[in-house]
């Protein structure tokens, strides 16, 4: 039994070799949030995978989100969250309360994570180390006189411009950066981000190889509940407008998609539920999510 298991796995490395080469010497951005990021055992597989990309030569970049955690810490200080449209509306108090979970608690778990299993990491945030350039995020709701009302979400923000001039230098220094999804506005004024939106906006700035979306579903399901392996931008459009994909999947299809019109390669949107999933999705044929392309 053990020749067995030992052959499955000496086929396992070697399918993985014309991979490694493919990515060699490339920029993987990793959306890294949800169930993965909670669960202790999914937390140390996840720093793996993300170590062993950077031992295979390539430039893996983590940024991470941290809805749940910031929801706790809120709740716990008597403030309830209130959302839009997926959006957490945030006054001044709360952009305190989110800029201090997401970078002083889950940046530097991360980034220790790592280091725990061998990784050279490094913490960054978009605001402070000027990576994001944000501007303000409106929406705009249709009331039923017909008049558009504008919804002010308070210090919620979108990239504007991406500089990724220190991800680079970190990257080249051997560094794994973390990055918080926050932005810095006019007037120094701080933006919490969708991470969703910033990975994608940093991975286009970056024209990664490669934009991993981990989610807390198996990927893009068809009609028939079945996973759907790749897609084409087309393709794509075509099922948001016949509704199979909907509600949270929409905006995750809407960044990949403007991440590879804007430089990357092509994007995937897999289950971060599934211990090694980064390494499945990029060192097997067979892969694991929704490969998206153009």
């Amino acid at each position: 039994m053990m020749k067995i298991d030992s052959a499955i796995r000496a086929k396992i490395l070697s399918e993985a070799l014309p991979y490694m080469q493919t990515y060699n010497g490339k920029f993987i951005v990793v959306k890294y949030g949800g169930h993965a990021m909670v669960n202790d055992n999914l937390s140390d597989k996840f720093a793996q995978n993300i170590v062993m990309l950077h031992h295979a030569g390539m430039f893996p970049i983590v940024v991470h989100g941290g809805g749940p955690q910031i929801g706790e810490n809120l709740k716990s200080q008597g403030v309830e969250s209130k959302f839009h449209n997926g959006l957490r509306i945030t006054d001044r108090e709360t952009i305190k309360v989110v800029e201090k979970v997401l970078y002083e608690i889950i940046n530097a778990k991360i980034v220790q994570n790592i280091k725990n299993f061998g990784g050279k990491s490094i913490s960054l945030s978009g605001n402070k180390d000027s990576i994001i350039f944000a501007k303000k995020l409106t929406d705009i709701l249709e009331t039923d006189s017909n008049i558009e009302k504008i919804i002010d979400l308070g210090f919620v923000g979108e990239p504007e411009l991406i500089n990724p001039e220190i991800i680079i230098n970190e990257c080249m220094k051997g560094n794994i950066p973390v990055i918080t999804p926050l932005g810095i506005g006019k007037d120094n004024i701080t933006y919490n981000i969708n991470a969703d939106t910033a990975a994608g906006s940093i991975a286009s700035s970056l024209d990664a190889k490669r934009l991993l979306m981990l989610t807390d579903v198996a990927g893009v399901i068809d009609e028939n509940k079945n996973l759907i392996n790749e897609l084409n931008i087309d393709l794509a459009k075509k099922l948001i407008k016949k509704g199979v994909i909907q509600g949270g999947m929409i905006p995750k299809i809407t960044t990949c998609i403007d991440a590879i019109k804007n430089g990357v390669e092509k994007a995937v949107i897999l289950d971060g539920r599934v211990e090694n999933a980064v390494i499945l999705e990029l060192f097997t044929e067979e892969g694991l999510g929704t490969l998206i392309n153009n």
